[in-house]
C-alpha cells in the first residue's frame, strides 16, 4: 500500500500550477494561450478545494469544498466558451488573435 500524498507536496503542486498560470497570463500575447493559462490557474484553485474538502472534519464542509470545485469548473467552461467566441470575432475582424491588437471589437 502506498503512502498518501503529504499536504506540503500537494500545496507545492497547486502552487506550481498557479505560478505557471500566472506566468502565462502575464507573458502571452496569443489569446488562446492566454485562455489556457487562465484555465491552469483556475485548476490550481479547484485542486485546493478538492484536497481540503477530502480532509475536512465534518461532512457538510467537505461537500462545500466539492460544491465550490464544481462551480469553478462550470465557471471555467463558461470562460472558455466566451473566450473562444471573442477569438472567433477577433480573427474575423482583425485577421489576428494577438492580444495587443485587441483594443476594441468595433468595426
Amino acid at each position: 500500500m502506498s503512502d498518501p500524498i503529504s499536504t506540503a507536496s500537494f500545496l507545492g503542486l497547486s502552487g506550481a500550477l498557479l505560478g505557471v498560470g500566472l506566468f502565462g497570463i502575464l507573458t502571452r500575447r496569443n489569446f488562446i494561450l492566454l485562455l489556457i493559462s487562465i484555465e491552469i490557474a483556475i485548476n490550481a484553485a479547484v485542486l485546493n478545494f478538492v484536497y481540503f474538502a477530502a480532509f475536512s472534519s465534518t461532512a457538510a464542509s467537505g461537500l462545500n469544498g466539492q460544491a465550490a470545485a464544481v462551480v469553478l469548473v462550470g465557471l471555467a467552461a463558461t470562460e472558455i466558451a466566451v473566450g473562444l467566441a471573442i477569438v472567433l470575432a477577433l480573427s474575423r475582424l482583425r485577421g489576428s488573435i494577438n492580444v495587443a491588437e485587441a483594443t476594441s471589437l468595433r468595426l
